[in-house]
């Protein structure tokens, strides 16, 4: 049992995950700094007088009925920031590494693969003279 736990989290797939997950929270750290010392203080220019910010009040005296459009717009531009900032930075350049150094996919279908075994299997029993390694069908 606990083997199949060791083999799962050495998976390239689960270190990858969280590398991501770590990234991306201190992404959203800083997004969420700059949207609350840069994007916030824009926002609330548009916001009028009140000391609710951007929105509208559905009843009027009534600051429980206020809703607030200021805390949506910056919660879409965190996720625009943080999904351009991870593109640019992360999957961008991993896409260039990976066509510039990765290996040639040489993806075989199960057929070819399949007549590949046969063939070396008929050459090794002819004694690996070449006779028998052309292609037939089965």
């Amino acid at each position: 049992m606990l083997k199949g736990f060791k083999d799962f989290l050495l998976r390239g797939n689960v270190v990858d995950l969280a590398v991501a997950v770590v990234i991306g929270t201190a992404f959203v750290a800083i997004v969420t700094a700059f949207s609350n010392g840069v994007i916030n203080p824009l926002l609330a220019v548009f916001g009028g007088t009140n000391e609710l910010g951007l929105g509208f009040q559905l009843v009027a005296d009534k600051p429980a009925t206020f809703v607030a459009i200021g805390p949506i717009i910056t919660a879409a531009l965190n996720f625009v920031i943080i999904a351009a900032l991870l593109y640019f930075i992360v999957v961008l350049p991993a896409t260039h590494a990976k066509k510039r150094w990765g290996a040639a996919d040489d993806s075989l279908t199960d057929n070819d693969l399949l007549h590949q075994i046969r063939d070396l299997l008929a050459e090794s029993r002819n004694g690996g003279n070449g006779s028998g390694g052309g292609r037939h069908e089965i």
